[in-house]
């Protein structure tokens, strides 16, 4: 049921790219080149337009006997120049004319296409290296200035992109979600989910302070190797002390070492998974409905809200939702529990709800 709805909305996401003209992948499609400074960029295209000038110099003092200025003096290489230069930055004083058939040809067939490079080459990839470098300083100036309260995905791979499709579909802005990945392709999976991006190793503080995570409400560790999971998390717990972090183990030995190295809550993949696998084999429905109540966006879903006021003192399971649990105090209980039979101010109530009937 849950897996059916998840895998018809991946494939409505990932449409036949293949059938695209060019022109439509360059969202989708972007291929990784190194980071030149603008100045770098604005310097080879001033070469490439001296080239192209120092070519037009040439073609014009070789043909140099079918010009003639306003004094029908000789042209001399300084005149030549002259003549290329505000030719092609299409000055045209006009005091130095082809007048031959040979040099009016030229003039049609070499200079004018000369003249259209020579103006793409230095003016319009200059003012737009200048435009795109700036817009993009500009985005990250304003980003870092403002970023407030996100969560931070480490790791992008089969955990991380499964949280992000949690949290979209518990309502979370894909814009207040920031991951933090070093392979290139995951980024490029992430970006296309609309994602803001970091590039980087999470177990540098430098890298995870780029993501703001000092400002963080909280930090989802999804990393592949448990070893970088500790790491990341100590590293996390130092830079973001009040942030909530999420830490996933792939083994449940490690999981006390999350623990002591600051995570709130860990989750034990593999044990997890072993779970549900051996459920599966008696009561497989089980397991179709545990997947429908961890997918936030369709059929039902288990939510979190605050005890209202008009249910103070009463019991959770008395309730027309289904509670699940309370937590109190920072500690989840049981919906059995003797210390929830009241509910008390400050508590916050696991429920089920039906995803579905709210949209």
């Amino acid at each position: 049921m849950a897996r059916v709805r998840l895998s018809r909305r991946m494939a409505a996401m990932e449409q036949n790219l293949t059938s695209r003209q060019n022109a439509d992948l360059v969202d989708v499609l972007q291929i990784p080149e190194p980071f030149v400074s603008p100045a770098r960029r604005i310097a080879r295209r001033v070469i490439y337009a001296l080239v192209v000038l120092g070519a037009a110099v040439l073609v014009v003092y070789i043909d140099r006997d079918g010009y003639r200025d306003v004094q029908d003096n000789e042209m001399s290489l300084l005149d030549c120049i002259y003549y290329a230069t505000v030719s092609l930055s299409t000055t045209g004083y006009g005091d130095i004319t082809p007048f031959t058939p040979s040099a009016r040809l030229v003039n049609v067939l070499v200079i004018t296409p000369m003249r259209i490079a020579f103006l793409i080459v230095l003016i319009g990839t200059t003012v737009e290296t200048l435009t795109t470098q700036s817009r993009q300083a500009l985005k990250i100036q304003r980003w870092r200035s403002s970023v407030r309260n996100h969560t931070i995905v480490v790791g992008y791979g089969t955990k991380g992109r499964t949280a992000v499709q949690a949290m979209v579909g518990d309502e979370v802005a894909p814009g207040d979600i920031v991951v933090v990945d070093e392979n290139p392709a995951a980024l490029d999976r992430a970006r296309a989910a609309g994602l803001v991006t970091v590039v980087g190793d999470a177990t540098k503080s430098e890298v995870l302070r780029l993501a703001g995570a000092q400002h963080a409400k909280s930090i989802v560790v999804a990393t592949d190797k448990d070893a970088t999971a500790v790491l990341v998390t100590l590293t996390a717990r130092e830079v973001a002390p009040k942030a909530k972090i999420i830490a996933s183990a792939r083994e449940a030995e490690n999981q006390h070492l999350l623990r002591q190295s600051g995570a709130d809550s860990t989750v034990v993949s593999s044990e997890t998974a072993g779970r549900l696998l051996g459920i599966a084999t008696q009561t497989p429905s089980v397991v179709e409905m545990v997947e429908d109540l961890l997918t936030p966006d369709a059929g039902f879903a288990i939510s979190e809200r605050e005890v209202e006021a008009k249910e103070l003192g009463g019991s959770p399971r008395h309730l027309s939702d289904i509670v699940l649990g309370v937590v109190r105090g920072g500690k989840l209980l049981r919906v059995d529990a003797p210390e929830v039979d009241a509910l008390a101010a400050g508590d916050r109530l696991l429920y089920i709800r039906n995803a579905e009937g709210e949209r």
